[in-house]
């Protein structure tokens, strides 16, 4: 009998006094990790997936090995499961971005634990359960050459629970050129801005059967002469794709021209503040406040679907900050925005400044509850304060009455696009859940 490895992708508990799983009736987008880890998979083992937020975990699926993909917020939920699945005697391995940081906790749920890419550990760690002999930690090295990846192997996911015209995620790049302050995933993705041929990327966006894809990388533009051929190749394919990438790629009249031939729907960008003060502290000077409208007019023009992120909490902020922002979208007619508030994540330096500083307030739950949460001691206030002051912007940016005032009228796919992130939003308002909804980019 072939060995036999159950894959799951925990979900997350609604909250600190809400233990119930959160689950959706459906995803927008085809996640690439459960696909992709499968195709990593060595041949002559049966592989399972179980995506939790669209179907529950069964604990008496036969399996030799359960592997678990820990993010953060995901971590207290797939530690539950995977004490489950030992306490039926059924060897567990961890991996993923949280294991990354926090490898010693992780081992006490499983039988051993990842850290790095997968690639370069995956098949090892298989081989080891199939003969026993799981050592507790496998540490991976950084993958230089991205050329030849397996294709993702979506026969094994339900694709009926995506929808008719679902999109799917594939990954152009990994890592980040750029050193902001706040940021972890240089440090677990490596300091190296890796890339995929060009080919290999088209062929496995023609695998995928859709005119949907949403390009998963931390920024799809880190280089542009690779960008400019992968967008020229996207040309033929006729497709409606998303991604996400810095503000001064959206002033370079050439870089965007092809953007919009190729079939960009939505891109998402990280603006951050609208204070250049800000901006320097967090070490994103590339970011220039003068030339903001001109992006947003760039995009407009070429009728662009996009979003913008902000962070709020960083200690040199104006008090005045909030309604600045506010007033800056409802200027520019700003379709759609994310608010964030600054969190210091595991081994960056804003996380040693503010631990020196005795400015966490819990470190064990950093990061681990959804929703608005501030996690640090800020300059000006208190945490619930800020919290507060976040919660309504979202309350007032997500009105009906300002939906009907930033949008266009949906006309086209991308004011569509627009509008049902909007929505998206409005409902997270009124039902208070206060959960940034970024599956629907």
């Amino acid at each position: 009998m072939a060995p036999r490895v159950l894959i799951v992708q925990p979900s997350y508990y609604r909250s600190k006094t809400d233990r119930t799983v959160f689950k959706v009736r459906r995803r927008p987008v085809v996640s690439l990790t459960l696909p992709y880890l499968a195709a990593l998979t060595p041949k002559g083992w049966d592989v399972q997936v179980v995506d939790e937020q669209l179907q529950d975990v069964d604990f008496d699926t036969p399996a030799d090995v359960v592997a678990i993909t820990v993010w953060t917020m995901m971590s207290y939920r797939a530690y539950d499961i995977a004490d489950e699945f030992r306490r039926r005697g059924v060897p567990v391995v961890l991996g993923g971005s949280h294991t990354y940081f926090h490898p010693e906790e992780a081992l006490q749920h499983g039988d051993a634990v990842a850290i790095g890419e997968g690639e370069t550990v995956w098949a090892r760690m298989l081989e080891d359960a199939a003969g026993g002999r799981l050592q507790p930690l496998y540490r991976g090295h950084i993958v230089k050459d991205l050329s030849g990846l397996p294709m993702p192997r979506y026969e094994l996911v339900d694709l009926r629970r995506y929808g008719p015209s679902r999109t799917y995620a594939v990954q152009a790049s990994r890592g980040c050129p750029f050193r902001c302050d706040f940021c972890s995933e240089r440090l677990y993705l490596g300091d190296a801005y890796r890339y995929r041929p060009v080919a290999d990327v088209v062929e496995e966006v023609k695998r995928c059967g859709s005119k949907f894809i949403f390009f998963a990388d931390s920024h799809f533009g880190g280089k542009r002469d690779h960008t400019m051929e992968l967008m020229e190749a996207l040309i033929p394919l006729k497709l409606r794709w998303s991604t996400l990438w810095t503000t001064y790629l959206c002033n370079d009249v050439e870089y965007m021209d092809l953007a919009q031939r190729s079939g960009l729907l939505h891109v998402n960008i990280g603006v951050e503040s609208i204070e250049p003060e800000t901006l320097a502290g967090m070490n994103k000077r590339f970011n220039k406040v003068p030339k903001y409208g001109e992006m947003l007019a760039n995009l407009r023009q070429r009728g662009i679907s996009y979003s913008l992120n902000f962070i709020f909490g960083w200690d040199g902020e104006s008090p005045d900050v909030f309604g600045a922002t506010l007033r800056f979208l409802h200027e520019h007619k700003v379709p759609v925005a994310y608010f964030n508030l600054l969190s210091p994540e595991e081994g960056t330096p804003l996380f040693e400044r503010l631990k020196a500083e005795d400015r966490i307030l819990d470190i064990h739950d950093l990061g681990r509850w959804p929703g608005h949460n501030c996690y640090i001691k800020p300059k000006n206030g208190s945490p619930q304060e800020l919290e507060r002051t976040v919660d309504n912007m979202y309350s007032e940016f997500y009105t009906v009455r300002s939906m009907l005032a930033r949008l266009p009228l949906p006309v086209s796919l991308a004011n569509l696009a627009s509008w049902s992130l909007n929505l998206s939003q409005h409902r997270m308002v009124r039902s208070g859940r206060r959960l940034n909804n970024f599956d629907s980019f």
